[in-house]
């Protein structure tokens, strides 16, 4: 045993960087343009117009890996310098948003620095006895009614610093916070009863009404969010194991000999960790008056963001100003000195750095796809696998289809955009009923988005709590299998009774 102890520790492999995941995510793409033939749609504003893909003609040399040119009326491959300037042309792409999500760092670092937040998850935990098999599902009911109903989702970045702090208050790990929070919010669109971002445009589109075929969505969001919240519970317990053991073990392996409460006769390991008193909880909490106002102002600015995304389609330049406004209030509400206020506010910008980089990365690749003209060439080729097939197999190969475009064009609106004027002529023929067609997209939409290292929300979430790509992924997979196989099924359904 104490050759054992003497042996010293294997270091852990770490794990790659996610800035290093999506540069070669953007050879890949670079590779793709040279597979591929180029080609386009005619477009009627930003929408494709049906049955008018042509091929362009495509030179490929090999000096054009390098650096490539446009030859003549030629499409042209990326290469080594248009990838690498499609970089910085991501990130001014997406400068609005990567703004916002700094601003958004920049604000909670002064709300942090007043501990309003910590009072009032402590305070949170010492009613609720830090039960979380409560907290859980009653969170994850809240962020997920906000996603299907009103189509919130990069609205909920602002909570991910909240979320983690209360998994640490927990003594859970970042992963649930995260987790929690997401998992609601991907499960709200993939229902999407009346989220406007995916229903706004694929009903109008399929000449549809508002509202229509509500019903399956319906039942779509109840079962899946109860399986979603099922699966939280399973991995808080799977957790909550792992740091007892951890906990419970000396660094030689032997059991360390501290007494532990054995649980009653008959009581459940679930409900003894539900019970289970958290040394991190304080008690006996009361948030001072100026805590109390903070957190006045977090919920009503949550309330008010909510309200002027629907009432007035604020965008991120308009949701940055809003950021900025919360965080002076604060500010002045906590009375920190000046100095303290602009230093806790960088310190909280500088948390959502790689954020930002994220984004712009994520950008970069469909830039890369964009400009050497793959993208309808890709929507065409996948289009093609739902046509000439029985109505089942065409429904479920359009789930797939939107799935896959859902990695090239991670936007909700803009994947509407691109595929429903190609995919509803080729479902309705095949005899798919049009609400099957926007459910098939609803769901390609929602679950791909679950893992996609091509989303820059995906990311911006994940950065912010601080939760590697690959953690995230390993942990998300049985769920995303789970709710993929539920959708396959229920596409099927779908087409038996004619939806």
């Amino acid at each position: 045993m104490i050759a054992d102890a003497a042996k010293p520790a294997k270091p852990q492999k770490k794990m790659l960087h996610p800035v290093a995941i999506m540069l070669l995510i953007m050879l890949f793409a670079m590779a793709l343009t040279y597979v591929l033939d180029s080609g386009m749609f005619q477009r009627s504003g930003k929408l494709v117009v049906a049955g008018t893909y042509h091929v362009l003609p495509k030179e490929r040399h090999l000096s054009d890996v390098l650096y490539s040119s446009p030859h003549g009326k030629s499409a042209v491959p990326a290469s080594l310098v248009s990838t690498l300037a499609a970089i910085p042309k991501g990130l001014s792409q997406s400068a609005d948003l990567i703004f916002m999500v700094m601003i958004i760092g920049g604000m909670f670092g002064i709300i942090r620095k007043s501990r309003a937040i910590d009072a009032g998850i402590d305070r949170l935990l010492e009613v609720t006895r830090g039960n979380v098999y409560w907290l859980t599902p009653l969170l994850m009911i809240a962020l997920a009614c906000g996603s299907t109903f009103l189509g919130l989702i990069s609205e909920y970045l602002v909570l991910i610093p909240v979320v983690v702090l209360l998994a640490e208050r927990l003594d859970l790990p970042p992963l649930f916070g995260v987790g929690l929070v997401l998992i609601a919010a991907k499960i709200g669109y993939i229902a999407s009863i009346t989220n406007p971002l995916a229903l706004n445009i694929t009903q109008p589109l399929l000449g549809l009404p508002a509202l229509n075929g509500v019903g399956l969505r319906v039942f779509v969001f109840c079962l899946y969010l109860a399986v979603g919240i099922a699966y939280m519970l399973y991995q808080v317990r799977r957790m909550s194991a792992a740091r007892r053991l951890s906990a419970g073990n000396a660094p030689d392996g032997t059991e360390t000999t501290q007494p532990q409460e054995s649980p009653a006769p008959g009581a459940s390991a679930q409900s003894a960790v539900a019970r289970a008193p958290n040394p991190r909880v304080a008690a006996g909490t009361r948030l001072a008056g100026r805590h109390l106002a903070l957190l006045c102002v977090l919920g009503a600015s949550i309330v008010a963001l909510i309200y002027g995304v629907n009432r007035y389609n604020w965008h991120s330049k308009d949701l940055s100003t809003f950021y900025l406004a919360v965080a002076i209030i604060s500010a002045l509400i906590a009375g920190l000195p000046l100095r303290d206020s602009c230093e806790a506010f960088l310190d909280g910008m500088k948390g959502m750095v790689l954020a930002g980089l994220l984004i712009g990365l994520a950008a970069a690749i469909n830039i890369v796809l964009r400009d050497s003209l793959v993208l309808d060439t890709v929507i065409y080729k996948l289009s093609s696998l739902a046509d000439g097939h029985s109505t089942s197999f065409a429904a479920q190969g359009m789930m797939f289809v939107e799935m896959i475009l859902d990695v090239l064009v991670p936007s909700t609106s803009g994947k509407a955009a691109m595929s429903i004027p190609i995919l509803g002529p080729i479902g309705q023929l095949a005899g798919i009923g049009k609400q099957s067609i926007v459910q098939a997209f609803l769901f390609g939409n929602g679950l791909t988005n679950m893992i996609t290292p091509t989303s820059g929300m995906l990311l911006a979430f994940l950065a912010a709590g601080k939760v590697n790509l690959l953690e995230w992924l390993k942990f998300i997979l049985p769920l995303f299998v789970l709710l993929a196989v539920l959708s396959l099924a229920i596409m099927a359904y779908a087409i038996s009774v004619g939806y």
